[in-house]
């Protein structure tokens, strides 16, 4: 199960942090990420992370998000700066065990198989006005 939150409404050039709560310490043995969908529009990973610690940033989002695993909170965080109108749109967290390797091997050439990963959080609204 996963439960994410921190999303909200901030002005252009904010900041945001986004947490991801998971039943149980997963982080070490499953593929996890962000991914958002704006209205009308396709799902997207936004950043991942796998076993093995290594992340993978959407181009839109380099050197503005990171993800990080916050072990004494739990949870796989996302934090957000210089936000964009066009960050704006529900987060999800999601979570891949048994096909992590597959996933990771996507990630690594920069791919975002957000259909490959089998736990899904509710999401979470981020709005970001001009």
């Amino acid at each position: 199960r996963l439960v994410e939150s921190g999303g909200g409404s901030v002005q252009t050039g904010g900041s945001l942090r986004l947490s991801c709560e998971a039943s149980g310490h997963i982080y070490s043995s499953y593929c996890m990420g962000w991914f958002r969908q704006a209205p009308g529009k396709k799902r997207e990973g936004v950043a991942v992370i796998d076993i093995d610690g290594r992340a993978t940033y959407a181009d839109s989002v380099k050197g503005r998000f990171t993800i990080y695993p916050d072990n004494a909170k739990n949870t796989l965080d996302l934090q957000m700066t210089s936000l964009k109108p066009e960050d704006t749109a529900t987060y999800y967290c999601a979570a891949e065990h048994f096909g992590c390797s597959a996933i990771s091997e996507m990630q690594a050439r920069g791919h975002f198989p957000w259909g490959d990963y089998g736990y899904w959080g509710r999401g979470t609204q981020v709005t970001v006005s001009s």
